[in-house]
């Protein structure tokens, strides 16, 4: 009776499991709000009265172009203290200082923060923007 060998040909190779990859990508599963996507809910969204902004806080990507991936603890610490965002809806008095759609700076932690489903938003006075920018990727830093 002769045994059967298997070749390493046909030999079942595993699949890579990449354990922390796969986690950011369950959570992850809901992407985070950005300008493109919040259209549908902006109406849901709380109206600033006086001289205030609502502004979407500057979500960072989750991935270097290198491939590393951020924690999730350095993640929401780059949500918090970011300091850029897009301007969602503007207060009736609100000034020149900048318009509905214009990506602004304002200091760290400025504002009141409001949770929402996906990330949350931020009720600025207009005197907390400091200015304009064209990209706000390009003002980032990582922590």
């Amino acid at each position: 009776m002769k045994k059967e060998t298997l070749s390493t040909s046909d030999k079942e190779i595993p699949k890579i499991n990449l354990g922390l990859e796969n986690k950011y990508k369950e959570i992850d599963s809901k992407e985070p709000l950005n300008p493109d996507n919040i259209k549908p809910v902006i109406d849901e969204l709380p109206t600033p009265s006086g001289w205030r902004l609502l502004v979407l806080p500057f979500t960072p990507k989750d991935k270097t172009k290198g491939g590393i991936i951020f924690s999730q603890e350095s993640l929401d610490r780059l949500r918090i203290a970011t300091n850029c965002g897009y301007v969602l809806k503007i207060g009736p008095l609100t000034g020149a200082w900048c318009k509905k759609g214009d990506w602004v700076i304002f200091a760290r932690y400025a504002g009141s923060r409001l949770p929402i489903e996906g990330g949350e938003v931020r009720i600025l006075n207009d005197d907390e923007v400091l200015g304009t920018i064209a990209d706000p990727e390009s003002v980032l830093h990582y922590i």
